[in-house]
Parts: structure tokens; sequence; C-alpha cells
């Protein structure tokens, strides 16, 4: 049953999470070296790109499932498409947030209109959109279908997000890991890919918690999910 499958996961991946974030925490603030022209204020960088990428994977992830809840009408991979959406919401707001920080210090200003902010705040908006209408909508069947439009047209941002300061001429910096290889200091890679897994499993971790209860408000009339709620075994 994929409620005590996500109830057995739950714990392994947050534990996973908190002991990455930690050792990647210690490696981006004591180990790797200050950066040349940003100063110490590139650390935050550890977070905000992380946090770009798990918005972004997570919405693909999310369209996908939505596809699969519209194609063959089953209810799980559209509740796994919810139970993703409040994460990926909170990593797109990371991202923007972490970034405006940044680019204080490094531009001078907390906002610019250019293409890579303005496709990620439309892409966090989308995140909102969907959570908007799967509250908004009583019957789940309705908003499972609703929010897969949402889900399944909003895809089409993300590879916005993420070719446009190739696409365009942005203020934010192009990408310093490529296919061709890395050209920051390997105790920064490192500290950033390890910060990356910990978000991930995060990531993991909270939409295996999310799952849960949307399963059991979804099931609360069923004989299992009535036994489960007196047995406390919540």
């Amino acid at each position: 049953m994929v409620y005590k499958l996500s109830g057995k996961l739950v714990m392994p991946c947050l534990a996973l999470a908190i002991v990455l974030a930690l050792v990647g925490f210690y490696v981006g603030f004591f180990v790797a070296p200050v950066d040349a022209t940003q100063g110490n204020s590139y650390r935050i960088l550890y977070i905000h790109v992380a946090s770009a990428w798990m918005a972004m994977l997570l919405y693909v992830v999310m369209a996908i499932y939505c596809a699969l809840g519209l194609i063959t009408n089953n209810q799980t991979w559209a509740m796994i498409a919810a139970a993703l959406a409040p994460t990926g919401a909170l990593m797109a707001f990371l991202a923007l947030w972490t970034g405006s920080l940044w680019g204080r210090p490094t531009w001078g200003t907390y906002w610019v209109w250019d293409a890579r902010l303005t496709s990620a705040l439309i892409l966090f908006f989308f995140y909102l959109g969907f959570l908007a209408l799967q509250n908004a909508i009583p019957d789940w069947r309705r908003a499972d279908k609703a929010c897969a439009v949402i889900g399944i047209v909003g895809v089409i941002n993300v590879p916005i997000v993420y070719f446009s300061v190739q696409w365009w001429n942005t203020l934010h910096q192009g990408a310093s890991i490529t296919s061709s290889g890395s050209s920051i200091h390997p105790s920064m890679l490192a500290a950033l890919l390890i910060m990356v897994f910990a978000f991930w499993s995060y990531a993991f971790g909270a939409t295996f918690a999310r799952l849960r209860s949307i399963i059991l408000e979804r099931e609360k009339d069923q004989e299992w999910a009535e036994k489960l709620v007196l047995k406390g075994g919540l």
C-alpha cells in the first residue's frame, strides 16, 4: 500500500536531509574558500542554486504525474502530483528569496525584471495557482483535472527558466557547471552537490508525508482508514 510505504520512507529521508545539510553547510562555510570577486556573499548560493534546481525538477515531475493522472484516470498519480506541489512552491520561493539577498551586494539591487528572474517568478505563480485550485474546488476529482491542466501547461516555463541566460542577454550570471565541467573550486562544487542532495532528500520526505495526509483525507470513509484513526497509527 502506498500509504504504508510512504510512512516507512518519511523519517529516513528527512534524517538524511538533516545530515547532508549539516555537512553541506560545514563544507560551504568553513572549507570552501572566499570567492575572489564576490567575497563571502556567494555562500548563500549553496541554498539558492539547490532550491532553484529542485523547484524546476519538482515541477517537471509534478507535470508528469499530472499527465499520468489524466491519461489513466488513476487518482494515485494525481495525489502524488498534489503532494509535490507544496514542496515545489517552497523551493521556488527559497530560490527567489535567496537570489534577491545575493543580488543586493552583487548587482546593487534586490530585483531586476530580466528573463531568468521573471520566468522563475512565473514558475512560482504556477505552483501557487496549482495549490489555489487544489484547495478551491471541493470535489477532489474535478480539482485533480483542473490542477493537471495547470501542471502540464506550466511545464513549458521550466526550460525557459533554465535556458533564459543562454537565450537572452540577462543580468543573471551563466551556469558555472556544464556538461564540459565546472568552473568553480572543487570544495565549492562539493558543498553545492551535497546541498542539492540534502534538498532532494528533504523533498522526498516532505512529499511522502504530504502524500500520506492526502491519502488519509480522501480515504477517510474507508474501513482501513477508520481503523487506523481509531488505533492512532497515523
